[in-house]
């Protein structure tokens, strides 16, 4: 599949897998998902998982698209070590206070969600880069 297919396809796929795991967490389980900040609390909300989880796609997939339009070599392996990088930092906020167990677990799980989607989707190999594309 083609960058100009895979990418649109990837993005929706990235809102899509962390809304299944608050529509388990919250929903299904009936575990309300609750972040503190002093004395106000937030729900966790669909909207806001999806917003987050699309911003995410579509700055990865901005990142992505700039290392490729100038011709950085090695593009996609820069953009994996960064989206990892992203992801390991995304983790920093679910240590501190301010939520219960079952939120923080399903917190990570949301960040895992979108990482295991965005990172094989957009940092893989891209399409018809065989043995010889690798050759530099």
């Amino acid at each position: 599949m083609s960058p100009r297919r895979r990418r649109p396809a990837v993005t929706a796929l990235t809102v899509l897998a962390p809304l299944l795991v608050w529509l388990v967490a919250d929903p299904l389980l009936g575990h309300r998902l609750r972040i503190a900040d002093g004395e106000q609390t937030f729900a966790v909300g669909a909207v806001p998982v999806a917003v987050v989880a699309l911003f995410a796609a579509l700055s990865g997939w901005g990142l992505m698209a700039v290392l490729e339009r100038f011709g950085v070599r090695r593009a996609h392996a820069i953009w994996t070590a960064t989206a990892g990088a992203v992801l390991a930092v995304s983790f920093l906020p679910l240590l501190g206070d301010g939520m219960d167990g079952g939120t923080r677990a399903s917190l990570a799980l949301m960040h895992l969600a979108v990482a295991a989607v965005l990172i094989p989707g957009l940092g893989g190999r891209p399409s018809g880069a065989g043995a010889g594309a690798a050759v530099g």
